[in-house]
């Protein structure tokens, strides 16, 4: 038994003594009925009609008879003790409780908390099946106040609820406690079972026990905080807003209740009402902070029920906060914020991607919890981000690695530049300070333009690969739509991805996207123009990694190279080049050591074959299978043979000599 409990208990039953003792009297004298109210005696019905000054005159001479003076010292102990018992007074002054409805909760909590109780109260009643607390009941126990006849505080906060649908606002309504007020009673914290799932009081020491990323914000928060303030928390999911809330409650010396707004809403419609008045009232018994999760789902709370409660919103980079709240917007962690959470959550060396990715604290806890498994588990732990749905995306294998990529040294440069700024840019951005100069996007958008089959998409896959990133081909066809706005929708989908998933977004043939835009001449051609300037708006806004690859250069609005951080022109491979191409294409031995080759003339096919790399890998797969049709290796005829239907494609001849024709 609980002290609070005993206290309670203890208040009423020296006053139902009292109650008692006064009906025992009447009944002995035959002024009432001792069958409850199965017959009714002309003596009650005297006693009713009875006039004041005889009525105060029998009541002043019961209170001075030896029975009724001996329970005045017990009664009045008891008083005091629950007075000043800290969670009964807590649970009276969070909820301004008058005293009338202080009394109806402490005989409604008294029925709940000791079952015997309730015939008690039936026989207090005068009615044997009325085993509820009521206002008539409470105001006669505790004499010193009238009936709660609307107990408009218990009610707003379900404290007490009225029994069997009756009525509230009458003398006799039954009333019965809620279930969260009785077992914060029994087990002196509050539990609430029906916000299971919905919201829950968050473990301080955890979250005290972590980096505080965001100092100016806690200050901010700290200085604006008060018995009203309202706080909107702006960033990314992970990016540490329950954290940072957890750190400012603890400060406050108060508990956090973590709220989430989705979980709400997915609960049954008729509940909604009932559940963020549960959860409203437990912050306020508590005395607690609330964080709204996901709160851009959240319903309007009721302006009565939030009076005085500090009330945080979690809500995305992109939400409007409210005209009355501290709006304050949590940047992405910097890479010494970054390295900081990571030596908290381990003990290992820092990986690499926690300088090249703009990870978030929990995606940094999600990469230390992977690190075990490898570079697979890492990768499937950090999906960070679903893509558009639809055929909008779609992910490409990374098999190429720099060694597979044969380039002219020069382009070769301009690539592995394009990959060290993507790795360092948060290093130069945050550390260095220069993330002034990029203040409308820290995205790095690369062009690759050239001919077909010079090595642009095995370019970017080599890329992504290097730098550990997904890489993701827009499907152009998926995203251009005929109707108005749709177009810019759909890209709007694709950078938000880009830029949460830490992918990168490969956008072939570019140009069919990001076109010059024209004069004007009818309606379709200023959508057109529209949907250009949106682009042009928004790559300049990117904050992820994009490549852009167009056999078409100049096609392209000279706007877009402007803001593009690299253009890198591919050339059909030299005469080196194609030399280093066939030798990988065409391997000397098979997997399991086989000799695969005949004698090849290299130099031939690098100087007089003036294919792309994608030509030469096509030739040498068509080569491989003639020679596997005829039982036999790879030689200069299989090789010569699918050159010339490669270069049919294009209409182009090969004339042979007769003997390079046998391959002789």
């Amino acid at each position: 038994m609980t002290r609070t409990r005993a206290l309670i208990l203890g208040k009423l039953r020296p006053r139902a003594r009292r109650l008692a003792l006064w009906m025992e009297r009447n009944w002995a004298r035959g002024r009432t009925s001792p069958d409850q109210g199965l017959a009714i005696t002309a003596g009650e019905v005297a006693r009713i009609l009875e006039a004041p000054a005889e009525a105060a005159a029998e009541r002043a001479d019961f209170a001075a008879s030896q029975d009724i003076v001996a329970l005045a010292g017990p009664i009045a102990e008891a008083d005091e003790a629950l007075a000043a018992d800290e969670t009964w007074r807590r649970l009276c002054d969070n909820f301004a409780l008058p005293a009338a409805e202080a009394d109806l909760l402490a005989l409604a909590l008294a029925e709940a908390l000791d079952p015997e109780f309730g015939r008690v109260i039936a026989y207090l009643n005068d009615d044997a099946r009325q085993t509820k607390a009521t206002p008539w009941l409470a105001a006669k126990l505790c004499q010193d106040s009238g009936p709660a006849l609307h107990p408009a505080a218990l009610l707003r906060w379900r404290l007490v609820a009225p029994v069997d649908g009756h009525e509230a606002g009458l003398p006799a309504t039954p009333y019965q406690a809620d279930p969260a007020c009785v077992a914060c009673i029994v087990h002196g914290v509050w539990t609430d079972a029906s916000l299971t799932g919905i919201a829950a009081f968050e473990d301080l020491a955890q979250a005290t026990a972590m980096p505080v990323l965001y100092p100016a914000a806690l200050a901010r928060m700290r200085e604006g905080g008060g018995a009203k303030s309202r706080i909107d928390l702006l960033g990314a999911e992970g990016s540490g807003r329950r954290v940072l809330a957890a750190q400012f409650a603890a400060a406050a010396g108060r508990d956090l209740v973590v709220m989430d707004a989705a979980a709400l809403v997915a609960a049954p419609q008729p509940s909604h009402g009932a559940l963020v008045i549960a959860c409203l009232r437990m912050t306020r018994a508590t005395g607690a902070v609330l964080l709204i999760r996901r709160a851009e789902l959240m319903p309007k709370l009721p302006a009565e029920l939030i009076d005085g409660l500090d009330i945080i919103r979690a809500l995305p980079p992109d939400a409007i906060t409210r005209a009355e709240a501290i709006g304050i917007r949590l940047d992405q962690p910097t890479v010494t914020m970054r390295l900081a959470v990571w030596q908290h959550v381990s003990e290992s060396p820092a990986p690499a991607m926690l300088t090249s990715q703009r990870l978030t604290p929990s995606e940094i806890a999600l990469v230390a919890a992977a690190a075990p498994g490898g570079e697979a588990a890492i990768k499937l732990a950090l999906r960070r981000q679903p893509p558009p749905e639809g055929d909008i995306l779609s992910l490409l294998p990374c098999p190429y690695d720099w060694d597979d990529l044969v380039l002219a040294p020069e382009l070769r440069a301009q690539l592995q530049e394009v990959a060290a700024q993507i790795r360092l840019r948060w290093e130069v951005y945050e550390d260095w300070g220069f993330g002034r100069l990029a203040h409308l996007g820290a995205g790095i958008a690369a062009l690759f333009a050239g001919p077909s089959g010079t090595g642009k998409t095995m370019a970017a896959q080599v890329l992504a690969r290097a730098l550990d990133l997904d890489l993701y081909r827009v499907d152009l066809a998926g995203v251009i739509n005929k109707y108005v706005g749709e177009t810019e929708k759909r890209l709007r989908d694709v950078f938000a991805f880009g830029e949460r998933a830490g992918t990168l977004l490969f956008f072939d043939e570019a140009d069919a996207l990001f076109g010059s835009r024209m004069q004007v001449k009818d309606s379709h051609d200023r959508f057109a123009n529209i949907e250009i300037d949106y682009l042009l708006q928004r790559i300049e806004r990117f904050d992820g990694v994009a490549i852009l690859a167009t056999n078409r250069k100049s096609d392209l609005d000279n706007a877009f190279l402007r803001r593009l951080r690299f253009v890198v022109d591919f050339i059909p491979p030299g005469p080196a080049e194609r030399g280093a191409i066939w030798r990988l294409a065409l391997p000397a031995a098979t997997p399991s050591g086989a000799k695969l080759l005949e004698e090849i003339d290299w130099d031939m096919l690098a100087d007089r074959l003036t294919l792309t790399g994608a030509d030469i890998k096509s030739a040498a797969l068509g080569a491989a299978f003639l020679a596997r049709g005829e039982g036999g290796r790879i030689g200069m005829r299989h090789v010569l043979a699918a050159v010339q239907r490669e270069m049919a494609k294009r209409g182009q001849v090969l004339r042979l000599r007769p003997a390079e024709a046998t391959g002789t």
